[in-house]
This record gives C-alpha cells, sequence and structure tokens, in this order.
C-alpha cells in the first residue's frame, strides 16, 4: 500500500531480478505505441487526437497521434515560444516597436484570413503583436514577431525548424511563420517549396509544442485565455476575439471544462484543429484535436470533438497523487554496494501524480535499479519507479514507460577496506 491513504489505487511492488553489479539497469520491454492508444475507447471524429498530462508527459488517449497532418494556425505557438525566448535574452522587449513590410502588409490586410490590419509605416509594439496573435489569430502581427526576432521570415523559419530538432522532432515541414500555405503569403513565401506546402506536425508532435511552451513560460496562459481584446492602432480600434470559443463568455464554453489555451488552426487542408489545455483535479492537462469538420466559419465541431475527449478521461481516469518522500511498501529501501549501510530508505523525490486507468486492474511499479554504489546523498537521485495498469504500460510521450524518479532518503558513506574484506569472507551483502 502506499503510505498515504488514496482513495482508489492500491499500488502494489513488484522487485526486479537481482543485477550484476550497481547501475546496471534491468532488461525492460519494449513499449508499444501510442500512436492509437485506447483509439478504440472513444469515436472521435477528428483525423488524429492525443491527451496528456502536460507536466509528466503521461498519455490518455491517442488516435493516429503519429501521423504528420497540416496544422495551420497552431503554428503560432511556435512562433510565440521563439518570441518569449527572444524576450527573455534580452534580445527584445516588450516595448520594442516594428514597422511590418509590405508583403506583411498585404496579408495583415487580407480579409480572407483571420487577421488585424497592420499599416505600413505604423510601428507596433511586441505586446501588441504577441496579443494579436494569440488571441485574433493574426497572421500579420506573427509575421511582424518573426521579422523581429530573426530579420526575415526565412531566417525565423529556420529558426523554427532548429528549435524542433532539439525538441526531439525531426524533419518537421514548416513553411511559414503564421500557418498560412506558402503561396498565401505572397512574396514571403520560402523559396523552393510549392505554393500549397503547409506545415506538418503529428498530434504528438503539436502536444510536445504545447508542452515545451507550458513548461517554460505558463504565463502564456495570461493572454490564451483572454476571449475579447481591442488593438489600437493610431486611433483606429479592431475588436479582436478569441478563435478558441471553449473560453468563458464564448459560445462553447463550459464549466466542466474550463480551458484556458491555447491555439485553434483552420486551413482547407487542416481542417479545423485545436491544441487546448485546462486544470483538472490539480493537474495540466493537454489535448490536440486535427482534421475535424470545418464546414464554415460557425462549425464548433473541433470543440464537440475536445469536449467528447476531455469526457472520456474525466470518466476513464482516477489521478493517484505521489507526494515527494512517499515511501511505497516492499519498495522502501533498496541495496547499497560497499556502504557502510547495506541499505537505504527511498521514496518518490518530487511530487507528481499518476494517471490510474478504471479498468478493473491494479496499478503496479517496478524499480529499474536493485542496488547503487556506496557514496549517497539524501537527496540524491538513486532510483526510478516505472507503472502498469495489469500488463499494459503506463506510457508517456516519448513512447516509453512512465519513470517517477527515487530519491535516497538517507546517505551513506562508503565502508572502509577492512568492513569489505570481512563482508567479502562472509558473505555478507
Amino acid at each position: 500500500m502506499i503510505k498515504n491513504k488514496f482513495k482508489k489505487t492500491v499500488i502494489s511492488i513488484v522487485a526486479l531480478a537481482s543485477l550484476f553489479g550497481a547501475g546496471i539497469t534491468a532488461p525492460i520491454a519494449s513499449a508499444s505505441s501510442i500512436s492509437s492508444y485506447q483509439a478504440d475507447k472513444i469515436n472521435l471524429e477528428v483525423k488524429s487526437a492525443i491527451a496528456l498530462d502536460s507536466e509528466s508527459g503521461q498519455v490518455l488517449y491517442a488516435k493516429n497521434a503519429d501521423k504528420r497532418l497540416p496544422i495551420a494556425s497552431m503554428t503560432k505557438l511556435i512562433t510565440v515560444y521563439l518570441t518569449l525566448e527572444a524576450i527573455k535574452h534580452k534580445q527584445i522587449s516588450w516595448d520594442t516597436k516594428v514597422e511590418p513590410t509590405s508583403a506583411i502588409v498585404k496579408v495583415a490586410n487580407n480579409s480572407e484570413y483571420s487577421n488585424v490590419p497592420l499599416k505600413k509605416g505604423h510601428l507596433y509594439t511586441i505586446r501588441q503583436l504577441y496579443q494579436a496573435t494569440l488571441i485574433e489569430s493574426a497572421n500579420g502581427a506573427a509575421m511582424c514577431l518573426a521579422q523581429a526576432v530573426s530579420g526575415s521570415q526565412v531566417a525565423f523559419i529556420k529558426k523554427m525548424r532548429t528549435q524542433l530538432q532539439k525538441w526531439g522532432i525531426k524533419d518537421a515541414k514548416i513553411y511559414t511563420v503564421c500557418g498560412l500555405p506558402n503561396g498565401n503569403v505572397g512574396s514571403a513565401a520560402y523559396l523552393g517549396a510549392n505554393k500549397n506546402a503547409e506545415n506538418k506536425l503529428s498530434a504528438a508532435e503539436m502536444s510536445i509544442v504545447g508542452q515545451k511552451l507550458l513548461a517554460e513560460y505558463p504565463e502564456v496562459i495570461k493572454t490564451t485565455k483572454v476571449s475579447h481584446r481591442a488593438f489600437k492602432d493610431s486611433g483606429q480600434t479592431t475588436s479582436m476575439t478569441n478563435f478558441n470559443w471553449m473560453l468563458k463568455g464564448l459560445s462553447q464554453y463550459s464549466g466542466a471544462y474550463p480551458v484556458d489555451g491555447l491555439k485553434t488552426g483552420t486551413t482547407d487542408a487542416a481542417g479545423a484543429c485545436f491544441i487546448g489545455t485546462l486544470k483538472y483535479r490539480g493537474r495540466r492537462l493537454i489535448t490536440v484535436v486535427m482534421g475535424a469538420r470545418h464546414q464554415d466559419g460557425t462549425d464548433p465541431s473541433r470543440f464537440v470533438e475536445t469536449k467528447k475527449l476531455l469526457n472520456y478521461i474525466y470518466q476513464n481516469y482516477s489521478p493517484v497523487v505521489l507526494p515527494a518522500k512517499t515511501k511505497i511498501a516492499k519498495a522502501t529501501s533498496m541495496g547499497v554496494i560497499d556502504g557502510k549501510a547495506l541499505k537505504i530508505p527511498i521514496g518518490v523525490k518530487t511530487s507528481t501524480v499518476v494517471w490510474d486507468p478504471k479498468d478493473g486492474k491494479t496499478l503496479t511499479t517496478k524499480l529499474r535499479y536493485s542496488k547503487v554504489e556506496a557514496g549517497i546523498q539524501k537527496g540524491q537521485t538513486v532510483n526510478e519507479y516505472q507503472f502498469k495498469s495489469g500488463n499494459n504500460k503506463i506510457l508517456t510521450i516519448n513512447d516509453q514507460p512512465l519513470k517517477v524518479s527515487a530519491q535516497a532518503l538517507q546517505g551513506t558513506k562508503k565502508a572502509n577496506i577492512f568492513v569489505r574484506i570481512w563482508r567479502w569472507i562472509t558473505g555478507t551483502k
């Protein structure tokens, strides 16, 4: 039993077989793919989808999650991330003023796109452009942010690709900073790419973008949760309304699903897309739906499907809270090689949550290591727990078993040579 009593789940511990030497990992069976994890449990009318715990990365649902599809204006989250990075490193500031190029002005004043009109010769602050990008999904504003950070659209696109590589997203298809098809940005088009080329990521990759943004810049929520805001430009005011209709005050709002971000995306090829986030049972969840129906500008399908996905999670998972220093029965200690103490007590390193599927199966865990070399300090990470529900692994967005770090609750120094020789003679372990 977990030392702290949990209403839902008893966690039993399966100790690993003996290992040869310290620091040798036990063999871990390859995890089944998260691409369509629990996909048969709910009929989502989308091309692909995923839901996960933003902090731990635990996947709660996936449908065709590895299939790359057009992401449209969800692209802007990468643009916003790099803008926040530039502000953090003092390359620009919130008050930096930007003059749009002729190409940007042309895009910004195209009424066929979601936009805030920008004018040639006018100056706009990074704060204004950032708000317009996230709230109104303004394409011209996003392009201005790219211009301010990198000096050109092409240079920024290369920066976007590099950032995705750093996040483990290889060979991503990125052609525009705003998510429009390449041919729709006029002279700012990416040279050598087809005019119909669109940015493409998988639902799983898009969720990683959301994860990274929320982890490093959680303040983004202060803007993504805004339903309405005015964009002021030399006496002229443009009313901005968030395309995320699940926000409070908008048509798809529901108190049961207090969504506060992140970004929609729509093109003919992409259909209706939405990466959403909300706090539930004390944890931040991320959902992505791609390729939902989009009959016209009033079609709420992406939000209807998101609600179905969230309702599935609400009904089929229970959070098991593991506070820091929690000791788990039958895994309360581990061996120490050549230590003054032959064993040390261990517990959970950092407070976390494991989402337990309501599948009638017992949630179990095992330790990855059986022993550790002496010279351990209290609080040092010395092991990790991995989890299963019955025979099914609890998986993360990296397609690996969920791992929770274990810390030493007591330190121990290395035993002197005489003690070690005596143990060798007597066979003490």
